[in-house]
């Protein structure tokens, strides 16, 4: 067992000093620069008691200065302050914050809509060298951890826990990952509320957006813009249903949903009756997809083309990283040949294509359970654009990495569109155990890939670049004074 002082010692790799920390205090430098300065993001709401308990040991063995609980501190201020002590003190020929700035690595405990919101203030941001991050597991769905090599499974919360992540940490390697930009527009209703939806039923992620756009004739007046950022999916369809009845259950009894393994023994309980896992020999089928949407998908810069969705297609996920659901992989690893025959590459996290995904009514969930299980393959593309019109329902389930939300469809003759663009990336730590893959590590399969993978915006308008500029957590994933952190997973 390490001794303290030999603890101690070691986690001074780790340490930021206050004079960094806290504006206008005294500069107190360490006798040594941190190899791997951190600060930490904690949602203290998440893993039932787990979120409190990691959040005091993190600050028993580091500065308590450099802990963040997000349920009383949002990381948009605390970036923005400590980049601007930052920028100052090397002006004024700091050398020792310039190291800080060069070495510093954020870790976001939570769920992966925490983690989400903590990639989308480093975004906003707009970094030269934007700080790299890994998530500690404390969800339900646990993606973006299981996907770079965190596990999906609650950690410990003592110290030397805590301890043996700080190392993982420091030793982790940087990945970049794309970002995808999403904008949503619908009519607003004639009748009822102006808002077709209650701010706190939206994922964090999305937010009101009312700048009107000259070249885009859904872009104007009498319409509700909506718009935000994903790292992990977009879905539609059956899955976001069971993922939004568990919300509204957790909402509605918090204090049933403290434990990890009774969530998830929930959720599946909801898959089951809601007829997602094993589908219902006695209910009719949900609203397929085809049925609801048409989806256009762009495979080159500028060029739509309407994508066929099976009509037994019950869900549908646009999916950037291979874990979806806890763990699952709905792309898979096809036989190079597959990849030829269908111009298909493989699902690398950082080439600007999508992968998107289909699931039917009935069963067919229980693939993915199978080792080599894997959903029905529609596409890969730079961008997907679904188009709603008046038809077989009037609404239907969405989600964002993890965040679900009832939409609502036209009523009339309108049009609700939802559409899916790259819009730049962000950097991510990974262990060993990293599942994700990049198309410049040497050790990545190959195949043929598409010249035109690259993501430009040569052919957006101005105004469609302006509504792209920002999507982050910095002025768009901002929550109102009354939100409850205990709603973000």
């Amino acid at each position: 067992m390490m001794g303290d002082s030999m603890l101690n010692h070691i986690l001074s790799e780790y340490y930021i000093p206050n004079y960094i920390l806290v504006p206008e205090s005294e500069a107190k430098k360490p006798p040594c620069v941190p190899s791997c300065p951190v600060l930490v993001f904690i949602n203290s709401k998440s893993g039932g008691q787990l979120g409190g308990n990691l959040l005091s040991t993190y600050r028993s063995v580091l500065n308590p200065n450099q802990v963040f609980d997000l349920g009383e501190t949002k990381p948009d201020k605390v970036l923005h302050q400590i980049y601007a002590t930052l920028g100052s003190l090397k002006q004024r020929g700091d050398d020792f914050a310039s190291a800080i700035e060069n070495s510093l690595r954020i870790i976001v405990a939570g769920g992966d809509g925490t983690a989400g919101w903590l990639l989308g203030v480093i975004s906003d941001l707009k970094l030269p060298h934007p700080p790299p991050v890994a998530t500690v597991p404390l969800g339900t769905g646990n993606n973006l951890p299981f996907s770079f090599g965190w596990g999906k499974k609650n950690p410990g919360t003592d110290r030397q826990s805590v301890f043996s992540f700080l190392e993982q940490v420091k030793n982790a390697t940087e990945m970049k990952i794309d970002s995808w930009h999403i904008i949503m527009r619908m009519r607003a209703p004639k009748e009822g509320s102006c808002d077709p939806i209650g701010p706190l039923e939206l994922p964090h992620s999305l937010h009101a957006f009312h700048r009107i756009s000259q070249t885009d004739k859904l872009g104007m007046d009498g319409y509700h813009t909506f718009r935000g950022g994903f790292w992990n999916y977009f879905s539609m369809g059956m899955d976001a249903q069971v993922s939004y009845a568990f919300h509204s259950e957790r909402k509605l009894h918090p204090e049933k949903f403290r434990n990890q393994l009774i969530n998830q023994g929930t959720y599946i309980k909801l898959g089951c009756t809601q007829g997602w896992m094993f589908g219902s020999l006695f209910r009719p089928s949900p609203t397929n997809i085809a049925q609801i949407a048409k989806v256009k998908v762009m495979r080159k810069q500028g060029q739509w083309e309407d994508l066929k969705i099976p009509r037994s297609i019950g869900s549908i996920v646009c999916l950037n990283l291979p874990s979806f659901s806890g763990g699952f992989n709905p792309w898979g690893t096809p036989y190079r040949k597959k990849f030829l025959d269908r111009g298909l590459t493989p699902p690398f996290v950082d080439d600007g294509l999508i992968e998107i995904v289909g699931f039917r009514n009935v069963l067919h969930g229980l693939v993915l359970l199978a080792p080599n299980g894997h959903g029905t393959r529609l596409a890969q593309a730079n961008a997907v654009r679904f188009e709603f019109k008046k038809g077989a329902a009037n609404h239907t389930f969405m989600r964002i990495d993890g965040e679900p939300w009832k939409q609502p469809l036209p009523a009339d003759d309108e049009t609700v569109v939802v559409e899916i663009s790259h819009f730049g990336q962000v950097s991510m730590l990974a262990t060993p155990l990293c599942r994700s893959r990049s198309m410049h590590d040497p050790s990545s399969p190959t195949a043929c890939y598409n010249e035109d993978n690259n993501s430009s915006d040569e052919g957006d308008s101005p105004d469609d670049l302006e509504e792209k500029r920002k999507f982050g957590a910095a002025d768009s994933f901002k929550f109102p004074d009354e939100f409850d952190i205990s709603y973000l997973s």
